[in-house]
């Protein structure tokens, strides 16, 4: 009777400490829905301040505004496919709380984009986007 209920506490801890670890990984629903749709007015909630943004060979930081325009002409340009996700295919955290996310977004000519981004937790413990970059895969 006591292997039982050590093993259902065992088993039970475990769960509980997997499901804070997944929990605690996940990139905001709204961040992902905002690069699958190409919506900017998504995204932009998550931008820093100054974002530091490279699209293909063009590398500088920009303001909040300026990021919104630079990712609203990119997406303009290069619509994402509606019937394909936004896939995560790399996630880390830092020991500061920040998450480095490297994913791809398939577009409605088939072109596909590695898109890298750096989330920080700010006062509020929400994640912000200091780091956004676009680079077409060949």
């Amino acid at each position: 009777m006591a292997l039982k209920k050590i093993t259902f506490t065992v088993v039970l801890f475990s769960g509980l400490i997997f499901s804070a670890i997944v929990a605690n990984s996940q990139v905001p629903g709204d961040i992902v829905v905002g690069f699958e749709t190409g919506n900017v007015k998504i995204l932009s909630r998550y931008f820093n301040q100054n974002v530091n943004l490279v699209v293909f060979d063009n590398n500088n930081v920009y303001s909040k505004a300026q990021t919104q325009q630079i990712v609203g002409d990119f997406f303009n340009t290069y619509a994402p496919n509606p019937e394909k996700k936004f896939k995560i295919i790399h996630e880390s955290s830092g020991r500061d709380g920040s998450k480095s996310v490297i994913g791809n977004i398939e577009t409605k000519k088939g072109e596909i984009f590695r898109i890298y981004f750096l989330l920080k937790q700010n006062e509020a413990k929400e994640y912000i986007i200091h780091q956004l970059r676009f680079e077409k895969q060949e």
